[in-house]
């Protein structure tokens, strides 16, 4: 039978992009497979970038607005309820496919050699059409101490980086988790896991989810002979502090729900003590009072947020 795909994209003030890559869906749509719907979750912009979307009805799109901003995870099972799709596209609104970025994966998950895979993924290619970041690492405390002292770059056998290199990703491969940015899974185990984690307002929702996905028996694979165009940041660039901000929370909140105890408590007293005083430092270094001011106001975040316990620990 013919598969089923739908896809959900997330949207917050990303102007032409969208469009952009609503346009390069329709021209991906081809008879190996069936595309139910297009979700567009308008996570309150203000920039207009949602408007009149529903006037494409070529792609069976379909928008939903929220009146706050929800947060990536929480918009993304909103975009997800009541779907009857084989399959869920995760799309970030700063991607473009090309003529093959769907059809293959699905190929791939619909092969019965294939079924244990849970998540696929492709390669991500940037505008001149280099290797863009397309998969990763589960991060344990090594590699977060690695990142944050640079010793990753001097050491990379003891503290690997969390984010895989070009070249481990020149072939087809299973991996720890696929980036979000184009992120296919089985629509079974998204309703059996529960959707993405809504405690992750933003980053990380991916990593969590690709783990407890990998424990449950459904690894993330990764197809290195299909692209597809990923420009980066094209929503969170806007708010750089805020950005900042919701990362390392998100790191902390992935700490406490999968590290021991000790594990995460040292993850966290890393992050507030070697790593503030790195990017403080990166920041004086580089003359930029922007830099400066960004990760002042987004570690002031971060420890207004501690203080007021806004921070689940635990599930």
């Amino acid at each position: 039978m013919t598969p089923t795909l739908d896809i959900i994209i997330v949207n917050w003030n990303t102007g032409a992009l969208l469009r952009d890559c609503l346009k390069s869906i329709s021209q991906a749509r081809n008879a190996a497979f069936r595309l139910e719907r297009v979700v567009v979750v308008e996570n309150n912009s203000a920039d207009g970038s949602a408007d009149g979307l529903e006037d494409l009805s070529e792609q069976l799109i379909s928008v939903l607005h929220n009146d706050v901003n929800r947060g990536f995870a929480a918009a993304c099972n909103q975009g997800a309820a009541g779907t009857q799709a084989d399959y869920l596209l995760f799309l970030n609104p700063d991607t473009r496919m090309f003529p093959d970025s769907l059809w293959r994966p699905l190929e791939f998950l619909e092969q019965r050699e294939n079924a244990n895979f849970g998540i696929c993924g492709v390669r991500h290619v940037d505008d001149s059409g280099a290797f863009s970041t397309s998969c990763a690492r589960f991060p344990t405390l090594p590699i977060f101490f690695g990142q944050m002292t640079g010793l990753s770059r001097l050491f990379p056998n003891r503290f690997p980086p969390h984010l895989m290199l070009e070249s481990e990703c020149l072939e087809s491969r299973e991996v720890d988790q696929v980036i979000g940015a184009y992120f296919l899974a089985r629509r079974t185990l998204f309703e059996a896991l529960g959707g993405f984690d809504p405690r992750f307002f933003v980053y990380f929702e991916e990593v969590d989810f690709s783990l407890r996905a990998s424990k449950a028996g459904f690894p993330s694979y990764y197809l290195s002979g299909t692209t597809a165009y990923h420009k980066g940041g094209g929503s969170s660039q806007q708010a750089k502090a805020a950005r900042l901000f919701y990362s390392l929370r998100s790191r902390l909140l992935y700490g406490f729900k999968h590290y021991s105890f000790l594990e995460a408590f040292a993850l966290a007293i890393l992050t507030l003590t070697v790593e503030m005083a790195a990017r403080l430092l990166a920041a004086l270094g580089s003359m930029s009072i922007s830099k400066l001011v960004e990760t002042v106001q987004g570690y002031s975040a971060l420890f207004i947020c501690l203080c007021t316990k806004r921070i689940p620990w635990r599930s």
